[in-house]
């Protein structure tokens, strides 16, 4: 394991993220493993909530889904959040991921898009699309008007 990945691990050790991380897990009723990285990857979680393919809380990453679905370049995105959590020193991530959220609804509808934690992570690598804010968006022109490109 690399070194910034040891201290990655020990930091959300330390800010509590893992543990709470682990706690998630196990009341989800996944089951854990060693992944990449210092990772803990936690499989067949059984809530709907929060509405994600996979996420991630300290250094375990969880997923409902079995234990093929994270690889390649989504474990890479959950990767990256583990290391926010890291950067954030742990349990101040949630409200401020919860901000950036529900800035990024208000932007475009979108919980992702404009969710600077998701953007860093990468957008594509996590599975989410990249939306327009709302008023960049392409609204249909009265009859007989012609946008200025045609």
């Amino acid at each position: 394991m690399e070194r910034r990945h040891r201290i990655r691990r020990i930091a959300n050790f330390v800010n509590l993220s893992t543990p709470l991380g682990l706690l998630i897990s196990a009341v989800g009723g996944a089951t854990r493993k060693s992944g990449p990285n210092g990772l803990i990857l936690a499989y067949g979680y059984r809530y709907g909530f929060p509405i994600a393919g996979a996420f991630t809380v300290g250094n375990v990453v969880v997923t409902k889904h079995p234990e093929s679905y994270l690889t390649g370049r989504l474990l890479d995105h959950e990767g990256r959040h583990a290391t926010q959590w890291a950067w954030c020193v742990g349990l101040p991530m949630l409200p401020l991921y919860l901000l950036s959220l529900g800035a990024s609804m208000l932007i475009c509808g979108d919980q992702a898009a404009y969710n600077p934690f998701e953007r860093l992570a990468g957008l594509e690598d996590g599975g989410y699309p990249r939306r327009s804010p709302r008023w960049r968006r392409n609204r249909s022109l009265p009859e007989g008007i012609k946008k200025v490109s045609e």
